[in-house]
């Protein structure tokens, strides 16, 4: 058996979820990671047993399961410096009069309703449906003060990026000790934007928050390729901190290259781009190279498609990465190869 192919829902919220969840089934997924939107899983519903017994009927009357939520947008807002961008992103309530501190600490309190949320919701799972390999999970982002320090001009102390860090563990550390009081891991998908976005700002994440053992990441090998990040060793320097993983491609360094690695404020699918989100199998992502590496450190979850490509149709692109992602999740071998050849054995 290989590991539940799942499919991100967000790139599908313009479809409610009696719509999608036959769609998904028909393209060849076993579940979805369901964004926590008012299309698909309504966070504000939490109360209502009967609401979220509904979810988890339609997903199961498609065959399909569920082993992680996301809360992307949300947790952006927790450490970012806010601004007009987050007012299109943020629900009302949260965002209330726009003041900055306060948008930030409501985020903060909406991402430990999460915890419970996820903890609730995941313990209504149908018996019908298997349970989850890994512990319920709620992938997402984190934000970050310091990210307009990308590039180090003018200077920028030492100082000023131990204080974003500093930063990020005090708003945090609260928020992964409510996941930690309802057993849900919080996978922060490392990202440009966000306080992790390679290896170096990953490890000192980590660090930041004392290894907290509900931080993890949910890979997503399509945001380090073009950065020149060794997306195969992410997986092994954080083998016991991959809690999720999102399947999704990337080409890079083929356009005409008037706009680099930053984009040059470009449009995705401008042809000028250095680089661009394609579908499985149309970029540059070695996915069998990792999966070997998923397979060494032991990650049972999920395989979920996040699928953008702005140049495919979006059912045809992600029907055919069902396909891919099925053709080379190949399981661990349980013996050496050369085994055969051992005397002992016969």
């Amino acid at each position: 058996m290989g590991r539940p192919l799942t499919m991100f829902s967000g790139q599908w919220a313009d479809m409610k979820l009696e719509e999608l969840a036959p769609l998904a089934a028909k393209m060849g997924y076993e579940g979805l990671e369901l964004a926590l939107t008012q299309n698909h899983i309504d966070m504000t519903k939490a109360d209502d047993d009967s609401y979220l017994k509904e979810r988890w009927d339609i997903l199961a009357s498609n065959n399909l399961n569920c082993y992680a939520l996301s809360n992307h947008l949300v947790g952006q807002c927790v450490c970012d410096n806010i601004d007009s961008r987050h007012r299109a992103i943020m629900q009302d309530y949260i965002w209330g009069d726009g003041d900055p501190e306060g948008v930030r600490t409501r985020a903060a309190e909406e991402m430990k309703k999460t915890a419970r949320f996820a903890k609730k919701f995941f313990a209504m799972r149908p018996k019908s449906l298997a349970d989850s390999p890994i512990p319920p999970t709620v992938t997402g982002f984190t934000g970050s003060s310091i990210w307009q320090y990308l590039y180090s001009f003018p200077p920028v102390s030492k100082e000023t990026i131990q204080a974003g860090y500093d930063d990020f563990a005090k708003r945090w550390k609260p928020i992964l000790d409510e996941f930690d009081a309802n057993g849900v891991n919080f996978a922060l998908e490392v990202h440009p934007t966000e306080i992790a976005f390679d290896i170096a700002s990953a490890e000192r994440a980590l660090d930041a928050i004392g290894g907290h053992p509900r931080f993890g990441f949910n890979y997503d090998p399509s945001h380090f390729g073009y950065q020149g990040v060794d997306y195969v060793r992410f997986i092994r320097k954080f083998a016991d901190r991959i809690f999720h993983v999102h399947m999704k491609d990337v080409w890079w360094g083929h356009g005409s290259r008037e706009a680099g690695v930053f984009g040059g404020h470009t449009d995705f699918c401008d042809p000028r781009r250095y680089w661009d989100f394609r579908s499985i199998g149309h970029g540059d992502i070695n996915f069998e190279e990792i999966i070997v590496a998923l397979n060494d450190i032991g990650y049972a979850g999920p395989l979920s498609v996040e699928w953008e490509d702005g140049r495919m149709d979006r059912v045809y692109g992600a029907t055919e990465s069902a396909m891919r992602v099925k053709s080379f999740d190949f399981p661990r071998s349980n013996i050496a190869f050369d085994s055969a050849f051992d005397t002992s054995n016969q």
